[in-house]
């Protein structure tokens, strides 16, 4: 092929781009590497289109999966095609959709497409045209009418679980007949019995849930061959951006729409496939040969973001994966410095550690500011500790994708039962969590309360409802139920009030979860409400801090130290902020500095991964993307130990790390426990920086390479002081560790026999024998542990 290098459209590209704009007929796979510019690709190959091999705007359609890359996109391809002024205009003068200018092409994402599609045609299944879209809460909304009328207790099945086996259904393309077929327990059999009665539901509320947008649209196709056969001859250049994050129902779409004239083109990178949980399917870029033989496929491996170690780093990491298509991306930039690993002691050092050097950066050099820095955690839970970091630090800093940690819903229900058990006169926390969890205490109820305060000369509204009975003027007229809930509720904060003077603040906690039913509450059997319990477990391990103090002074001193955490977050100015985020809502992104935390077995990689071989390649896909979000410098950090979710975690460092390439690290530390095995040094086996760790076992004990466990053993009964643990210089009070060394044979009452291998304070790192079993790391005072003479 003869590239137009001179050509106004080309020019500004590379070779590969170019090849992927000239490449106009037939089916294109356009293989794009983090950061190698397929947005801009994709932009001026529409503008070819149009402008240079003049295919008419009304016969060109391009989709992608948000309003945000929508618009961008057309944006650009309108500046490219009539100039920014005219290009403005066109998009200021727009009223509505564009699906039926025939000047501009149409450019969307999947939903917004398909919802004119059914505007015009819906009416062929018997909906009316100007149907209802139903979000989540409608959703929600309907299903629990529908359970009421079926019989079915909201408090046993959670609404939103049920609605989620229906989204996963009509992702799949289930018509509720065909997923009763594959109904496998009497939960999903529930969800095959409510499923047809829902949809029949929505079609008498004549509206649409989410996913019914895309299922609808090819369903319309299948029953309707002239509507396909018409928009198949109208869109006869087809573009979809991130189609390895396209669902069945969206590739069955697609396909469909391209079958005539087999112009499509897709672009993407397996390499970033992260939301299989949503159900996207990577599978569908990977067989894209298979169902286009005759497509030409260009890679984009040219680099314009990172530095070249972080790309051969990043490469390192998901060359690992077994699933992935081959690409090896490079760039002209300089080799930039070298990846740092930090080994941090806790999580708190973890996060001064980050906010150290992100002022050490801004005082070395003249342009960074804090918008040039992201630190990116795999959970929302570990943003807590950076969050207290940054405003110790006096960092300004933005959560993106959730609210801060403190600002939480479940984090202010609980800290208002907290804030009431402590002073029972605030009355602003009593009515914040007196219907939390659901106690069916009515609103007019709520301001005769109220009402009845004022007229007492503001007598706390607890004081209220504790003498309601005996208040001379009571003029509340109650019924028994709301009688017997309010006493329930009064019962509660003072039962949880003696508990405060028996347990220190982290007892108070779990006490108040169990006591209250909030545990119950929020574990309503969806994905968000662990998320909100994980929350919750971070507080506790927040307030476990403090455990040390006497009880009631204990709780007393964590609330005033919360306050404070609270009103020094100042900062209006949200925009010159270091970025905090998972690394899902990273994607896309880029950053001059990137700062990686928690990389420890079972935190990332996630637990759930770790005996699952597609999820763990999924994870590594997502470590892949978290490292090239980095444009200058990239910190890999991991603590010894880590106070997440109620328990202090030792945990191995991330597989993940064991991957990189020695020469292009560098340790914080070189006197760090884990160098004393050469970890930060190129092993003899080139297998990388954390290889001696993972692997080299040793040779004495004649035991196999065999796994890394991904955390400290502690029993309940036996869980060490989190005090002891966090304020002694060897990790452990000395006098409480037994005598072991490296290369003592050691048997465990459960887990059988095995060899010290390495011996850090009180934390013994053992091989056991049984490959089943693997290696450990188990805190040596109090792991039931004893010495095998040799």
């Amino acid at each position: 092929m003869t590239l137009k290098s001179d050509h106004p459209l080309l020019n500004s590209l590379n070779p590969s781009q170019q090849e992927a704009v000239l490449t106009t007929e037939g089916p294109v796979l356009i293989l794009a590497g983090a950061g190698s510019g397929k947005t801009r690709t994709l932009t001026h190959r529409i503008a070819y289109l149009i402008a240079e091999k003049k295919v008419s705007p009304f016969s060109v359609l391009a989709v992608t999966f948000t309003n945000k890359a929508a618009g961008e996109m057309k944006k650009r391809v309108l500046n490219l095609l009539y100039g920014q002024q005219k290009a403005d205009f066109l998009l200021n003068s727009i009223k509505g959709p564009t699906f039926n200018h025939p000047d501009l092409p149409v450019i969307g994402t999947f939903h917004s497409f398909c919802v004119q599609i059914l505007r015009k045609y819906l009416h062929l299944l018997g909906f009316e045209n100007q149907f209802a879209i139903y979000d989540d809460t409608d959703s929600q909304i309907l299903m629990k009418t529908i359970m009421r009328e079926q019989g079915l207790s909201t408090d046993r099945l959670n609404p939103k679980a049920i609605l989620s086996h229906i989204s996963g259904a009509k992702n799949a393309l289930l018509t509720p007949t065909e997923y009763a077929k594959q109904a496998y327990s009497t939960f999903t059999q529930t969800v095959a019995d409510l499923y047809p009665i829902y949809q029949k539901k929505l079609s008498q509320n004549q509206a649409l849930d989410f996913d019914d947008i895309i299922m609808k649209t090819v369903e319309l196709f299948e029953k309707e061959p002239q509507v396909l056969a018409d928009l198949q001859e109208r869109f006869q250049y087809i573009s979809v951006d991130e189609y390895q994050d396209t669902n069945h129902a969206q590739f069955i779409l697609i396909n469909k729409l391209a079958h005539k004239y087999r112009n499509l083109c897709v672009v993407g990178d397996d390499w970033q496939s992260i939301y299989s949980w949503r159900g996207a399917t990577m599978q569908n870029i990977l067989d894209f040969e298979k169902d286009y033989p005759e497509a030409k496929t260009v890679k984009l491996e040219q680099n314009y973001r990172s530095t070249s170690i972080i790309l051969d780093a990043s490469h390192s990491v998901i060359a690992k994966n077994k699933k992935r298509t081959d690409k090896k991306l490079w760039t002209n930039k300089e080799k930039g410095p070298k990846i740092q690993i930090w080994q941090a002691l806790d999580e708190r050092a973890e996060g001064g550690m980050i906010a150290a050097e992100i002022q050490k950066i801004l005082l070395q050099y003249e342009a960074p500011s804090y918008r040039d820095f992201a630190i990116l955690y795999r959970t929302n839970a570990q943003s807590r500790v950076i969050e207290e970091t940054m405003l110790r630090y006096g960092i300004p800093y933005r959560v993106v994708g959730g609210v801060k940690f403190y600002e939480r819903k479940e984090i202010k229900d609980i800290l208002a039962y907290l804030k009431l058990i402590v002073n029972p006169a605030d009355s602003v926390s009593l009515l914040r969590i007196i219907n939390i969890p659901p106690r069916k205490i009515g609103s007019k109820t709520l301001e005769a309360l109220q009402t009845m305060s004022r007229h007492q000369g503001d007598v706390p509204l607890l004081s209220i409802i504790q003498n309601l009975q005996t208040m001379a003027g009571n003029k509340i007229e109650l019924n028994e139920g709301k009688t017997v809930t309010l006493g329930q509720f009064v019962k509660l904060i003072s039962v949880m009030q003696k508990i405060n003077h028996q347990y220190p603040a982290s007892g108070v906690i779990k006490n108040l979860l169990e006591e209250s039913k909030y545990k119950e509450f929020l574990l309503d059997g969806s994905t968000e409400g662990e998320t909100r319990y994980e929350n919750v477990q971070e507080l506790i391990s927040v307030a476990s801090k403090y455990d040390k103090l006497e009880p009631g002074l204990s709780l007393a001193t964590f609330l005033e130290e919360v306050a404070l955490i609270s009103d020094l977050d100042q900062f209006d100015d949200r925009d010159n902020a270091v970025v905090l985020m998972t690394m899902h809502m990273a994607k896309g992104l880029e950053f001059p500095n990137v700062f990686i935390a928690g990389l420890e077995e079972g935190i990332f990689p996630h637990s759930r991964s770790l005996f699952e071989p597609n999820e763990l390649e999924e994870e590594r896909r997502l470590m892949y993307v978290g490292m090239t979000r980095a444009m200058e410098r990239l910190y890999l950090l991991y603590a010894e130990r880590r106070l997440l979710y109620g328990d202090i975690k030792c945990n191995s460092p991330s597989q993940f790390l064991r991957d990189l390439p020695a020469e292009l690290c560098e340790s914080n530390d070189p006197k760090n426990p884990l160098a004393e095995d050469g970890i930060i040094m190129e092993t003899e086996a080139k297998e990388g920086i954390l290889a001696n760790y993972f692997g080299k076992i040793n040779q004495q004990s004649g035991l196999k390479r065999i796994p890394v466990e991904n955390e400290i053993e502690f029993y309940p009964d036996e869980i060490p002081d989190p005090v002891a643990l966090v304020d002694q210089t060897e990790g452990f009070l000395t006098g409480q560790i037994p005598n072991f060394s490296q290369g003592d044979r050691v048997r465990h009452r459960t887990f059988g026999e095995g060899v010290v291998v390495k011996v850090t304070g009180g934390i013994l790192t053992i091989a056991f024998s049984n490959p089943q079993i693997g290696v450990k790391k188990l805190a040596s005072s109090v792991a039931p542990l004893k010495k095998i003479k040799n």
